[in-house]
């Protein structure tokens, strides 16, 4: 790498269209070729609406991006997000190379500058990822193990080298990411027959598009928050997640400005009527032909009653009828999670990567 090389930051422009987006197209244009490179497709690649629109700051995060040009082209990019609510002794930073540059140094000196950004900040604790499609068996030879000795990244991985030599560790965990393409009605039909008996009468299937009922609005904050307690987490640390009415409307409303459609269902007991399981399925009509499975918890008091299927179900079966360009979905699963996992696997996902989760407490 050449001394003139220099770290410059993203500044976002106030529009996708405006003159001063060059530099933000630019940088999507480069995001969208490491994800073509990770994956081999633009399955992942959000819209540059919403990465425009979910990158900016709120009340709950701060985000700062940078890139490294070679001979005017941008090659690297590297971000740090800074949470805002909670989790203040955080930041999740990443650092992604085109592979042509690879050995240059450049990943290095990103790194070392958004940790120097991090310790400025008194951010002590670092988390990051990398990503790997399934071209490895995660069970094989080669295969790093977390702690908890479920799920596995490649060892030879670029990413997985670069992680270990910045001392960027333990690894903790592997969700996986899976395309679904659309089972039978029949598929669905027998999995709900098998699970609606065992919930019984004492649950209500309710379900909405984009915003929340106001009735429900406070008991779904209550549920939302769940995510950051009642999910495994491995050896990661992080605060509980504090959620109300304002932040599910931030959230909504942040969803819909970056041109997702969210696809809500719910399970609410009946007895209590406190809602007992959510969750979400996003569309983009940019990408008519996939989707994104997003959260789904079912509140611990609730579960063993197959309220997660069944939240499921619902929602696929209203994308099938709504949005028929799908032909697949996306989700990430901790590997730990047997219990989703084994949804999941009963709804047809598949593995199609994994990826690894980093972090480094001073």
């Amino acid at each position: 790498m050449t001394p003139s090389l220099r770290i410059e930051p993203l500044v976002l422009p106030s529009s996708t269209d405006s003159p001063e987006a060059k530099d933000f197209v630019e940088f999507s244009e480069l995001s969208d070729a490491l994800i073509l490179e990770t994956w081999g497709n633009l399955d992942l690649a959000a819209p540059r609406e919403a990465r425009l629109e979910s990158w900016r700051d709120d009340d709950y995060k701060q985000l700062q991006f940078y890139f490294v040009r070679v001979d005017g082209r941008m090659v690297a990019r590297s971000s740090i997000g800074l949470p805002q609510a909670e989790n203040l002794h955080a930041a999740l930073v990443r650092v992604d190379v085109l592979n042509e540059f690879a050995g240059s140094n450049i990943g290095q000196m990103l790194l070392l500058h958004v940790e120097e950004i991090a310790a400025r900040l008194g951010r002590t604790t670092l988390q990051s990822y990398t990503e790997h499609a399934a071209s490895f068996d995660p069970h094989g030879p080669g295969t790093l193990k977390p702690a908890t000795g479920v799920g596995g990244v490649p060892a030879d991985s670029r990413g997985v080298k670069f992680a270990l030599a910045a001392a960027i560790t333990p690894w903790n965990r592997s969700p996986n990411s899976a395309p679904w393409i659309f089972p039978c009605r029949m598929e669905l039909d027998a999995l709900e027959r098998k699970a609606r008996p065992i919930a019984g009468n004492r649950y209500d299937l309710l379900a909405w598009t984009d915003r929340c009922p106001d009735e429900y609005v406070d008991q779904l904050a209550v549920v939302m928050s769940r995510m950051s307690t009642d999910t495994p987490a491995a050896e990661l640390h992080f605060d509980p997640q504090v959620w109300d009415a304002a932040r599910v409307r931030h959230l909504e409303d942040e969803w819909k400005q970056s041109g997702l459609e969210s696809l809500v269902s719910v399970a609410r007991h009946q007895p209590s009527g406190e809602l007992a399981a959510y969750s979400v399925l996003q569309h983009s009509g940019s990408k008519p032909w996939v989707a994104v499975q997003e959260d789904t918890l079912v509140a611990g008091p609730h579960r063993g009653n197959r309220l997660g299927v069944l939240v499921k179900i619902l929602n696929l079966r209203r994308l099938e009828a709504e949005r028929p360009s799908v032909e697949r979905i996306l989700t990430f699963n901790a590997a730990e999670n047997e219990h989703v996992l084994a949804i999941n696997v009963a709804l047809g996902f598949r593995p199609a990567g994994y990826s690894g989760e980093w972090q480094h407490r001073g």
